[in-house]
């Protein structure tokens, strides 16, 4: 999935993709190892994470090999991987063709990282200042602002503030509704989609939340004695959803000279769980680590039983997040149905 053609930089004649580079905020969806340099139990820089990635590396990703963002950037011809920001072995290339901000665990609303004792969205948002700063002294500030307004932003969050903290958190509870907590939710997330169009972004993908419900970790905790999704969070996601999506739709009038895409996440996890011999997947309850109803971070490790000895044919890797199959998919079809307008 080609990006159709190169550009130069303006100074210096060498060709590159018309996409220069991909910025991307968020939690573990998008997370290529921040988290290893977090004093955090949200890790997954052992085995058998990783078992499926080049030289059975585990390299913070929480899945079994490339996460979504690794296969977009491949796809779109800029590099083989997106890295971390904070990989200590950041090569100064990689900052000219994008890093992720992304921490596991953490979500839009500040407590949600606090719980989990990761990075929180406005402590990227600081990343990004610090990575602008070392990109102009880097190539140059006519380089540069190229760069940072070709570049295609993206966010991804919005699950753990569900999972790890609204429906678990009797405070939030008693804060809010579920329907005041999404439009909470969506308020932050216009406030970031305003912030990071003042920084120069012109193209944005904005990730809406999976279908949670179906989460095996969820399923098994919240599920009762049902092996089906559990309705309540399916319902809290899509209604977030929808508002994230009529958020966009305003900016969008608001926001001159912004493309913007919604990232439907949900529909095509929801597909795969629904319809999984369409897509060559078999097992959709489980995750393939451990037992698979339960283990995600610290609990899916080495000494896990029972860990599946192939994951392909697997939906999710362990409890929590999908298999690189699975991943590899979802990039494809973001490309090719939410995405293109951007490219």
């Amino acid at each position: 999935m080609g990006c159709g053609g190169s550009e130069e930089y303006p100074g210096n004649g060498t060709q590159q993709p018309r996409v220069p580079a991909v910025i991307i905020f968020g939690d573990s969806t998008v997370d290529p190892g921040n988290n290893n340099n977090v004093f955090t139990l949200i890790k997954s820089d052992f085995p058998p994470y990783g078992r499926d990635f080049y030289g059975q590396k585990p390299t913070g990703r929480f899945c079994n090999g490339k996460i979504v963002t690794d296969y977009i950037v491949s796809s779109l011809g800029i590099k083989e991987l997106l890295p971390a920001y904070l990989d200590p072995e950041l090569k100064s290339e990689d900052l000219t063709t994008g890093v992720s901000f992304a921490s596991s665990g953490t979500g839009y609303d500040n407590v949600t990282a606090e719980i989990l004792s990761v990075i929180p969205l406005w402590k990227q948002m600081e990343y990004f200042n610090q990575y602008q700063n070392q990109l102009i002294e880097l190539v140059g500030e006519s380089t540069a602002s190229y760069i940072l307004s070709e570049a295609i932003y993206g966010i991804s969050m919005g699950s753990n503030d569900f999972v790890n903290n609204y429906f678990i958190n009797p405070i939030r509870m008693a804060q809010y509704t579920v329907d005041e907590y999404e439009d909470f939710l969506v308020e932050i997330a216009t406030g970031f989609i305003r912030w990071i169009y003042s920084m120069g972004a012109r193209r944005l993908a904005v990730i809406g939340v999976p279908p949670l419900g179906c989460l095996p970790s969820v399923i098994t905790i919240r599920g009762g004695h049902s092996e089906g999704c559990v309705k309540e969070y399916n319902e809290a996601s899509m209604a977030f959803n929808q508002k994230l999506v009529a958020a966009m739709d305003s900016l969008r009038i608001e926001l001159v000279g912004l493309k913007m895409a919604y990232g439907d996440i949900y529909s095509i996890l929801y597909d795969i769980i629904e319809f999984p011999q369409k897509y060559g997947f078999v097992e959709v309850r489980d995750g393939c680590c451990g037992t698979g109803l339960v283990e995600v971070a610290v609990l899916c490790n080495r000494a896990s039983p029972f860990t599946c000895t192939d994951a392909a044919t697997y939906v999710f890797w362990d409890s929590f997040h999908p298999t690189q199959n699975v991943y590899n998919i979802i990039a494809t079809i973001l490309l090719k149905e939410n995405l293109s307008n951007l490219l």
